[in-house]
């Protein structure tokens, strides 16, 4: 079982933080994509209504009915124009959520790294030391054959 280091709390924190502002992000693009399929459909609705007043206009039109279509145009286009403005806020929200996103992936990748050399500076570290416990081994070994040639050759 290894042990749970203050680096390894870190990259547990920056990975939940990354994972809500993906979360976030998701919300901030349906939130954009809602405001422009809003947008898109006053402005087809505007674009039917305007034929449908030329239609009538061909035909004759009174003053009456032409008051209530210019004033129900007006209406569409302050609610073309309130949408339109909604759009822009949540095209910058959207934004700012990924800029928040990348950051957040950034440090995260950043403590990976410091992982990765960690990971390595230990593996290079077990490795010195397998190394040494050999060689220890190794010269023990001579010097065991050494000192018992040296003993068999001098009771000769």
């Amino acid at each position: 079982m290894t042990k749970s280091t203050p680096l390894d709390t870190l990259i547990t924190l920056a990975r939940d933080s990354r994972d809500n502002a993906g979360m976030e992000l998701g919300g901030l693009r349906r939130a954009q994509q809602e405001a422009k399929m809003q947008l898109d459909t006053l402005l087809q609705y505007r674009h039917e209504y305007r034929q449908k007043l030329q239609t009538t206009m061909e035909s004759g039109i009174g003053p009456d009915s032409w008051g209530n279509y210019q004033q129900f145009l007006l209406s569409l286009d302050n609610a073309i124009a309130r949408s339109r403005h909604t759009l822009a806020e949540r095209e910058a929200q959207l934004t700012q959520g990924q800029l928040r996103w990348q950051s957040e992936q950034r440090r995260l990748s950043a403590y990976d790294t410091l992982v990765d050399r960690r990971d390595i500076a230990e593996r290079q570290r077990r490795t010195r030391s397998e190394q040494r416990m050999a060689d220890e081994m190794s010269a023990g070994m001579r010097f065991r054959r050494r000192a018992q040639q040296e003993h068999s050759g001098s009771s000769h």
